[in-house]
């Protein structure tokens, strides 16, 4: 397809694709000539990706090339590029090593994690963005004095494990490892707000059925 079938196709103005072109957030087209190029399928595909990241993710650009550069990396095991795609997306900033109330949940949830026997999180406490939004929103609820208990955690945890497992079988019928990693994004910019609207409207539903809507 050309550009102009392009642009109609996504919903996507030319300029704008051009600009995602030259910024590299979109591979070239193939040149015909030296003034018209096509592009197919895959152009579309991740014209997509892109445009669900900028405007619904609200993802800088820069961001999102450095996100398409992990997706594409060929060279990564599945593991690690599924992981670098998804750490690269904006992150909670590192909570205050001295803060008392960081201490204790950082202890906190490794405990949780060893009880769970989730050894691979274990090993990357350090690292991993996900273990310390865990962290920073543990410190928080003890703060404020609504501290929940590992025991309180785990079976949150174990119904996460089964959420993980079901986005892993929607993520290996995909075919190739690129679009496997594009799951995962997608998985972390629209997936995740869908969870969370859901739990709340679950929330909602089993208020009202517990307590009347008088």
């Amino acid at each position: 397809m050309r550009l102009a079938e392009l642009s109609e196709r996504s919903g996507v103005s030319t300029a704008t694709i051009k600009y995602y072109l030259r910024e590299g957030l979109l591979a070239p087209g193939h040149q015909i000539n030296a003034t018209t190029a096509e592009y197919d399928e895959e152009h579309l595909r991740r014209l997509r990706l892109v445009r669900a990241m900028i405007q619904v993710g609200r993802v800088p650009v820069a961001t999102v090339r450095e996100v398409l550069g992990h997706v594409d990396d060929d060279s990564l095991p599945r593991t690690m590029r599924l992981g670098a795609s998804v750490w690269a997306l904006p992150q909670v900033p590192e909570p205050d090593a001295d803060d008392e109330f960081v201490q204790g949940a950082r202890i906190a949830m490794e405990e949780l994690l060893a009880k769970l026997g989730w050894s691979h999180a274990q090993s990357l406490t350090t690292l991993s963005p996900s273990f310390r939004s865990l962290v920073v929103a543990a410190a928080a609820l003890r703060r404020i004095g609504y501290e929940w208990s590992i025991e309180t955690l785990v079976p949150y945890a174990r119904l996460m494990h089964q959420v993980a497992e079901l986005d892993m079988e929607f993520m290996e019928s995909h075919v190739t490892e690129a679009e496997k990693a594009e799951v995962a994004v997608l998985g972390v910019v629209l997936v995740e707000p869908m969870l969370r609207a859901l739990h709340r409207l679950a929330q909602e539903e089993e208020s009202s059925r517990r307590y009347g809507l008088e």
